[in-house]
């Protein structure tokens, strides 16, 4: 829009003082730390700190994490599987080398611990 002779700053829908104003408020916003007008996050020109989550996200991500985790796990899963083992060679079934399933091994070994206490009962 051009200005005519005729025409004064007032008469334009804003004045030259509301908009170096505005513009200082742009610039001030854009140095600041603090939270513009309908924006959560802050504008900084530093990187922010992490936390303490998101570290644990970003390290986890890593190959090398991964591997050990995947290592501890499948160490985790043999000894309770030896475990399982153990306590089957302690429970009497028929045939003796039938294979049982987790779930059996342990309904089994309820069974069986209650028995041996109304033995030790009577």
């Amino acid at each position: 829009m051009m200005l005519s002779p005729e025409q004064t700053d007032s008469d334009l829908p804003w004045s030259q003082s509301d908009a170096e104003t505005m513009l200082n408020d742009i610039k001030v916003g854009c140095i600041t730390d603090e939270p513009m007008e309908g924006e959560g996050k802050t504008k900084s020109l530093a990187p922010q700190a992490l936390s303490r989550e998101e570290k644990r996200r970003r390290r986890r991500a890593t190959a090398k994490y991964r591997s050990a985790h995947a290592t501890r796990e499948r160490i985790r899963v043999e000894a309770f599987n030896i475990a399982f083992a153990e306590l089957r060679k302690l429970l009497p079934t028929l045939p003796p080398d039938k294979k049982l399933s987790k779930i059996e091994i342990l309904r089994l070994a309820i069974c069986y611990i209650s028995y041996l206490n109304h033995v030790l009962d009577v």
